[in-house]
Order: structure tokens, then sequence, then C-alpha cells
């Protein structure tokens, strides 16, 4: 990449040029700020050539896939550029906070050893991640579905392990996944049409959904038929590579796991949420599972629980486990299930589905109940460690009110005024500001499109909006060729994730001071939204871009929008990444401070630098 910066270094050279550029450069964004001003007559002409002239845009984008493999090479004669090494090979699929050799130093009690431990200062990894050789942009949505270029994974052990249940096949270059799983045999789609036959998922009403333990996510993968999508999770390989696989395929997953810290999304996020035979303990704990998942759960939602123990009697024999072990812990279930006043809505074979109830006063026989949860910021779930009760609903004035307001169907809910907005349990946040800013991110998102212009091409399927407030990013981007993983910085000012969800859109808490729980190379465009201005102060703005770096594709796209001071830095930053940028003025006009840098990964794989021995570390 040719940086066209103006080097102190080359002060040996005739300064008149330079001298020439530099003046002319400020006469065009003079002309360019007089016509926004309103006084200049005629003057797009000005603008444009502002546009064209500006000094700090770099013209050497690269949107478009290269599967050739030949690296880009950056121009680093600017010494005052901090060039990152690529971390050695080992690394190739690192992922910092559910590191293997690191989780084995903690307690494999409830599963604790699989969540979340990052890595101390010190101990930060601050080079490159590198792909794997013969790395491949994915197919695009639907193909990305059923089939992965076997580079991307490299990981044969699940063709073996899950040879008989159909999850995946190893076919010369390519893995195909024939939409299998261990509780549907004849397939995702006929499973998914027996639940629909009971949860409503043809309508648009059930629209979002939380897949537990989800395998390669075959699940969500076929629920995109129905418009519901689904936030699936699993703990790291507790089969190799099944989150990354999700990813590949183009499905919403996060490495996860039910263990002892809440879940972090909001209450009453879910429309449904469901377990196939995910291995998840139920039973144990007095329920606590269970009662995570009534808070996530939006009230009228459903659960569904395929696989051990339901039906029991039929199938001990062929599970290998004692029928009195499986029938206690069906038996305690269904306890459990009763608490929470849960209604079993069915049961056939080994599938059983309850549907949550409305409101409080819906529920008979509340002494039944376990505690109720004291916590009063029900959505302060970050680290938090989960407890056996039962989070409090809202209130509500009439028996028949639904928690959260009626369930709108998908996609008019997208742009319907939330019920956490309409209530007022937003502070600052109205119906009006709400569909202004609605309004903002479309022009926003138009913008973009004038500059990277395969956006919504079907080219970027995994996208993620790092500080995503309301949603609106997201709902503007809003098509059957991509989803968006929606972030909610754990420091930003007013959490609104639970109207995201309400939107019908999903995401996740996360501190970007620390790793996102996926693996590398799984988006392919990241939005940072003022993220490096809310973090001044909180954390190092290259470990930020490392993390961005780390799980962005190889040629993914990344969009930074902030204070032109903010976006400096990040542009000299990531000049040593092996990024190439271009900045631009806010759409409004070159007046406002907040400006717009446009970057692209260049495509490189691992053993392509000398540099690659050890990596860089604290």
């Amino acid at each position: 990449m040719a940086y066209k910066g103006i080097p102190n270094e080359r002060r040996s050279r005739s300064s008149m040029p330079i001298f020439v550029v530099v003046g002319l450069c400020c006469v065009f964004y003079i002309l360019g700020a007089w016509q926004r001003s309103g006084f200049g007559k005629g003057d797009s002409i000005a603008v444009e050539i502002t546009k064209q002239a500006d000094c700090s845009i770099l013209s050497n984008l690269h949107y478009e896939t290269h599967q050739n493999g030949d690296a880009l090479i950056m121009d680093d004669s600017n010494t005052d550029i901090k060039e990152f090494k690529p971390c050695g090979d080992q690394y190739i699929d690192y992922t910092p906070c559910q590191d293997q050799m690191q989780a084995m130093m903690f307690p494999r009690e409830n599963m604790n050893y699989r969540e979340r431990h990052c890595p101390t200062e010190e101990g930060k990894l601050r080079c490159l991640v590198p792909a794997p050789k013969g790395y491949m942009t994915p197919f695009p949505w639907p193909k990305s579905r059923d089939y992965v270029p076997f580079a991307n994974a490299p990981y044969k052990s699940l063709t073996v392990e899950k040879a008989v249940q159909n999850w995946i096949q190893y076919e010369g270059n390519v893995f195909r996944f024939p939409g299998g799983g261990t509780q549907f045999p004849n397939g995702a789609d006929a499973y998914i049409e027996e639940l629909a036959s009971i949860i409503p998922l043809d309508n648009g009403v059930v629209r979002t959904a939380l897949d537990t333990g989800c395998g390669v996510a075959s699940w969500g993968a076929y629920l995109f038929k129905k418009n519901v999508i689904a936030m699936s999770f699993a703990p790291r390989d507790s089969h190799e590579a099944q989150v990354q696989f999700a990813l590949e395929r183009g499905v919403p997953a996060v490495i996860g796991v039910l263990g002892t810290i809440k879940l972090p999304y909001p209450t009453r996020a879910f429309d449904m949420a469901h377990c196939s035979r995910c291995l998840i303990p139920w039973a144990s704990n007095g329920g606590m599972y269970m009662m995570e998942v009534d808070r996530v759960l939006r009230p009228g939602g459903y659960w569904v629980l395929s696989g051990p123990p339901i039906n029991w009697i039929n199938n001990y024999q062929a599970w290998q486990r004692p029928k009195e072990e499986l029938e206690e812990e069906q038996r305690k279930i269904e306890e459990t299930a009763k608490r929470l006043c849960w209604e079993k809505k069915h049961e056939k074979g080994e599938i059983a589905i309850w549907q949550k109830r409305t409101n409080y006063d819906s529920c008979h026989g509340k002494d039944l109940e376990p505690a109720v949860c004291k916590s009063t910021n029900r959505d302060d779930v970050w680290y938090k460690i989960m407890e056996a009760c039962v989070t409090p609903y809202p209130e509500t004035t009439d028996p028949e009110e639904v928690v959260g307001g009626a369930w709108k169907p998908f996609p008019e809910r997208l742009n319907a005024i939330p019920h956490r907005v309409s209530s007022g349990s937003i502070p600052g946040v109205s119906a009006d500001s709400f569909q202004e800013d609605n309004k903002t991110w479309r022009k926003h998102v138009n913008f973009y499109k004038t500059e990277n212009k395969i956006i919504g091409s079907g080219r970027y399927r995994n996208i993620m909006d790092m500080n995503a407030g309301l949603g609106s990013f997201a709902a503007a981007l809003e098509s059957p060729k991509l989803w968006v993983m929606n972030v909610m910085p754990t420091i930003a000012k007013r959490d609104t994730l639970g109207v995201i969800y309400e939107r019908g859109l999903i995401g996740i808490y996360h501190d970007w001071c620390e790793a996102f729980s996926t693996y590398p190379r799984t988006y392919d465009l990241i939005h940072a939204h003022g993220v490096f201005s809310l973090y001044k102060d909180k954390c190092n703005m290259e470990d930020i871009l490392l993390e961005m770096d780390r799980i962005l594709r190889p040629e993914g796209a990344v969009i930074f929008r902030d204070e032109v001071d903010v976006l400096l830095k990040v542009k000299r930053i990531v000049a040593g990444m092996r990024w190439n940028t271009k900045m631009v003025d806010h759409e409004d006009g070159p007046l406002i401070t907040e400006k717009v840098l446009f970057a692209v990964k260049q495509y490189w794989v691992a053993g392509e630098s000398s540099s690659m021995s050890a990596p860089q570390m604290g």
C-alpha cells in the first residue's frame, strides 16, 4: 500500500511541489466549506474537487475479493508507522478469553473453566493473527449454509465423531453441512416444521431465538427460511470448531456456555429458547439454568427441550443411562417449570415445549415460586454470578396485559416504537428521538454505500456494530443477505440492548477492553461509531484495533465514524496492520468535526512473512 502522507524524512527532495499540493488542499477545503455554508452559488463542483484533492485520503482501497493469495505489500518507508508483526502459525485460531491452555487452570465445576478468562495486560498478544494457508472468502449466502471451504477451518474430527448424525461431511476441498443433527435425523427442515405446528414460526410473531449448545448451528441456519434469527452459542472446542463452523456458514454464533455467570443478554430478549441435546444439566443447581432462560425469555415466549431426558422411558437404553437417573432428571425439570409458571404446551417423542407466562398475575399457585432475585438492575449481567432465583416481572395493571407490550410481527416491529421507549424506561430516549435516530442512520448507511458499493450485495454476510445504540444501523441494513451482531458496550451511557431485541434484532453485551467471544476471521464488515471516543482513557486503542483485526476476515471492511482527531490516530495505527484506509468528510460537509474512515484488511496468510516467529507480548 502506498502511504500518501508527507513524511519529514524526505526533506532532501524539492519542497515546492509539497507546498503547492498543501496550498491547493487548503483552497479547495475552504471552497467546499463556503459552499456548505450557503453563501456559494453553484459550488457543488468545489465540493467534489475538495473530496478528490483531500490530502488525507488514500485512493487505493480494494473492496473486491482476491482469491489468489497474493498479499498487498505496504510501503513502510515512513518510520513513524509502527509495524505489527504476524503472530506465529500456532495462533491461527486464537481465542484470547477462551484459550484452551489457560482454561485448564480453572475449576471444572459448573463449566467454570469454559467461561471467559481473559489474559492479563502483560499476557495479551500484540501481533496480527494470520489466516491459514489457502484461506478463501466464504461462499455467498445461502450456499455458505451448506458449504464451507476446508482451508478456512481445517478440522475433520467432527466428520468422524458425528458421521452418523449428518452434522458435517468432508468432500474434497469443502465441508458439506447436510442439515442433520443428533435430534433431527430427517433434517433441520422437518424438525423445524414439527416445532412450527406448536410455535408460531410462520407469521413473524416469533423472530428472535436463543440456541444453547448449538453444535454447528444447523437449527439456526435453517430458521432463516422462517425469517427467524437465532443467537447460537456453544463452548470452545467441546466439539472441535463448532462455533467457528457456524460463523463460516454465515450463522450468528458466539463462544459461550451456561456455567457460573449470567448470559450476556438483557432480560425479556428472546421470543424462543432451544436446547437440542445440548448437554446442559437443567435439573441441577436448583433449576438455576432454567431460571436464567426464564430471565432472557420474553413473557409469552417458548422453551424447547429435545433429547434427554424427554421420553426417557423409551430411550434410556439407547442413551446408555440408568432409567432412574433420567426419570429423576425429568421430574426436576417439570417441577422447576411449574415453579416458574411455565405452561407445558407439547410433548411428543423426544420434544417438549413450554410457554412462559405473560405477566405476574397470570400465574396460579404463586407460593411455589422460587426466590425473587434482589438485583435492582435486571440487565446488569456482565460477569455477574448466576443465582437460583427468578427475575421479577415489571408491574402490570391488567391481568390480560403482556409484560413488555403485545407482540408485533416482524418486520413491522423493526421500525415500530419499542415498548421500552414508549413506556419511558430508557432515560433520554423518546418516540421522537427513536424515529429521528432511524432517519439519521438510513442517511448514514446510504452514504456508506456510495463509498463502498458492495455493501448490501451479499459479499458481507456477518456484520458487527461495535456500539449499536438503538440498533438503527442494523435496521437500515436489514436484508436476508446479512445479519448484524449489535454490541452494547458495558460502559455505554445508556443500555438500549433490550430495545434492539424488541425490534427483532440480536445483540450482546461486551467490554471492548477485552477480546470478543469469537474465533478469528468471523466478520465481513465491522462498524465502529464513536467506539474510540467512548473508550478514551479506558484501555489501549492499539488493543481494540488488534482485536478488530483478529475477528475481521481477510479483505473484510471496517467503517469508523468518530471525531477527526481520533480517526487520525486510528489511521496511523492501522497503517502498520496491513489495512488500506480512506478518510472522508461527514456527509453533511467538511465543517462537521465527525469524519468517516473506511478501511479494508489486506489478504495475507500464514507463512508469507519471515517475521512470523514469536508474538509480541505486553
